[in-house]
């Protein structure tokens, strides 16, 4: 649906292509077509690892941060405003004499986000298609005020826009920590570290010798090596669901993602337990922490031999997982 809009716009003329100089595309999901673009001049300016790695797999100069000057910048809109605001304002800085061009759903806020630029420059009229619009206009400085970078958020942590519980500390997180014990086992992962919470307090539990944080997010990972300054930390930049450590860890904690869009998705709390399975020694413990309304009971059962319900409150359950059933370690 997406590049539908980009392709009407080409073919209509509503903008051109530059005739030689780089094209930039901000966050474009694994799913998104942009063969309309010649891939030998498009980056791909993609932090979330999963779609970085599809991206790099077809063929396309991929990034996690753009890197150079652009006679085009295409962004995909996020849907936290801050993140988008701060792409907007990154695309008008590398694209000093270019075209910037905004895709996006209305669900992802496009229409606000149309107003918004309308306030500042002039814009394009809106090319409306498939439930979302596209729309242009020239570079300029006039969305300086909007870059943004690493920030202080809840409690002194540094956050970042768009990154996950960036302006307080997710209560999920918070139940997990209040609820795991002092001790935890010498090697610990954190699958879906985000910006470190998790992984900054079980550094003061005892005997702890390495902490592994594993997250799929740039910006989140770049943050969380900022908060956990400890030499004990790893920092992997990494699809959780995919990662494959040297050695199994004793203790795996999670706090995972449980949406896609805007519906709730429990199928990706079944991968990152599918990929704690396959992470653990044989003894190893999961200790998890999901909303009480999403189903993950059964699916631990099915690959470890105990799991128990040992804290939360009205919002929140904390799991604990351990002795991984024969078999399961392969399988995933």
């Amino acid at each position: 649906m997406k590049q539908s809009r980009i392709s009407i716009a080409l073919e209509t003329g509503a903008f051109l292509l530059p005739a030689e100089s780089r094209i930039a595309v901000f966050s474009p999901l694994a799913e998104d077509d942009f063969s309309a673009l010649p891939i030998t001049r498009v980056d791909i300016i993609q932090g979330f690892k999963p779609d970085h790695d599809a991206w790099a797999s077809r063929g396309y100069a991929t990034f996690a941060e753009a890197r150079n000057d652009y006679g085009l910048s295409i962004i995909m809109l996020p849907r936290a405003k801050a993140e988008a605001r701060a792409m907007i304002a990154e695309a008008a800085r590398l694209t000093p004499n270019g075209l910037i061009v905004v895709d996006g759903q209305k669900t992802d806020g496009i229409d606000s986000m149309f107003k918004e630029c309308r306030k500042r420059t002039t814009v394009s009229p809106a090319i409306s298609k498939a439930h979302g619009k596209l729309f242009f206009f020239n570079s300029s400085d006039c969305f300086d005020g909007w870059i943004a970078g690493e920030t202080i958020g809840p409690d002194g942590y540094t956050t970042a826009p768009g990154v996950f519980s960036a302006d307080k500390i997710d209560r999920g997180s918070q139940a997990l920590i209040a609820t795991l014990p002092q001790k935890l086992g010498r090697r610990v992962a954190d699958l879906g570290a985000g910006w470190g919470y998790l992984s900054a307090n079980i550094l003061g539990r005892d005997g702890v010798e390495e902490i592994h944080l594993i997250e799929a997010e740039y910006a989140a990972i770049n943050c969380a090596r900022i908060n956990v300054t400890d030499p004990r930390a790893h920092f992997h930049w990494a699809d959780a669901t995919r990662f494959k450590p040297d050695v199994p860890f004793d203790t795996i904690i999670t706090n995972p993602p449980f949406h896609t869009s805007r519906a709730a998705n429990p199928a990706l709390g079944r991968a990152f337990i599918a990929a704690a399975v396959r992470m653990l020694s044989p003894a190893g413990q999961l200790w998890l922490v999901a909303n009480r309304h999403l189903p993950y009971e059964n699916t631990l059962s099915d690959v470890f031999q105990r799991v128990e319900e040992i804290g939360g409150d009205k919002s929140f359950k904390v799991l604990k997982a351990s002795h991984a059933k024969r078999g399961s370690r392969a399988s995933g």
